[in-house]
């Protein structure tokens, strides 16, 4: 079983108008709501594929009911905490430049947190714990560290995107996967990556922390996928980019997924990559369908 672990969701309220005056009343072109989180992101992708997955974290209020029902319509697996103030909203406005406005967040208290941790003690060997995203702060900076202690104790793999100090952190208790893109590699260490060279370096630094694979994507140029004994480069499949929202949290969804069902890394690197390109060339996450057109275009050569 894959469970996803999403501590700070949103309704992702997407908006866009033609000609935005400030000060003005603006009528909107169209609008769509969509459940937001990345872990979220993440088990709706591998319910596309098939994936047997929970998604997990902390719900409440109105909106919180939004994400569930989005999600059992879905046909996507649930057990959130409920929590007594209202999953935050974060609006997307679209007027050529999108420009977001992200909600604060619910403050989760002491006994909220703990029904969480309580609910993953169930956790066993063989699972797979995917982390992903910020912290709230409510929840204090070592919130992702007690999660992780609980799935070693339980002899289960986890998996983390974030960034920061919480990733830095996690690494010496040996995640499955971590997913930086070349930015957040860049930002991780304090230094300036210009290479593909660069990019290999600065990855193999985070396998010597602990981690057992690294996928860093690379937009337009791929992805590549550092192992301890190899290094992959993947291409991108074609189509026109529509959205960016979302590709990150599909690709770790095809890698971990495929991962989970097969352990074939090369064949989970080439669903990752397919997964996010799916998902860039949607308004929405990635379907199975267009997950399937797309894997045979990813090509991956051993990169030297």
């Amino acid at each position: 079983m894959i469970y996803t672990v999403t501590l700070n969701p949103s309704i992702d309220y997407i908006v866009e108008v033609e000609h935005l005056q400030l000060g003005h009343l603006n009528r909107m072109k169209r609008d769509l709501k969509l459940p937001g989180g990345k872990g979220i992101n993440v088990s709706r992708v591998l319910t596309q594929l098939g994936a047997e997955n929970t998604a997990m974290g902390f719900l409440g209020g109105f909106t919180g009911e939004f994400i569930r029902d989005f999600l059992s319509k879905s046909m996507v697996d649930s057990d959130f905490v409920s929590i007594s103030d209202d999953t935050r909203i974060n609006v997307k406005l679209k007027h050529g430049d999108e420009t977001e406005i992200n909600g604060l967040g619910p403050a989760i208290t002491n006994e909220e947190a703990q029904a969480l941790v309580a609910k993953l003690s169930h956790l066993k060997k063989g699972d797979i714990l995917v982390l992903s995203g910020s912290v709230p702060p409510s929840l204090g900076s070592d919130f992702y560290e007690r999660l992780i202690q609980v799935c070693k104790e339980a002899g289960a793999d986890f998996v983390i995107d974030t960034t920061g100090e919480a990733l830095l952190k996690a690494l010496k208790d040996k995640p499955l996967l971590v997913k930086p893109n070349h930015h957040e590699l860049a930002e991780l260490f304090g230094v300036t990556i210009d290479t593909k060279e660069d990019l290999v370096k600065y990855g193999r630094k985070l396998l010597e922390e602990g981690a057992k694979h690294v996928l860093i994507s690379m937009a337009g140029e791929g992805a590549l996928l550092i192992t301890d004994n190899e290094v992959y480069h993947a291409n991108v499949p074609a189509g026109k980019v529509k959205n960016s929202v979302g590709a990150g949290d599909s690709m770790i969804a095809g890698f971990i997924g495929t991962f989970a069902l097969t352990g074939d890394v090369l064949k989970s690197f080439r669903t990752g990559v397919a997964s996010g390109s799916a998902t860039a060339f949607s308004d929405d996450l990635a379907v199975k369908e267009q997950i399937e057109t797309l894997i045979p275009q990813v090509q991956i050569n051993e990169w030297k």
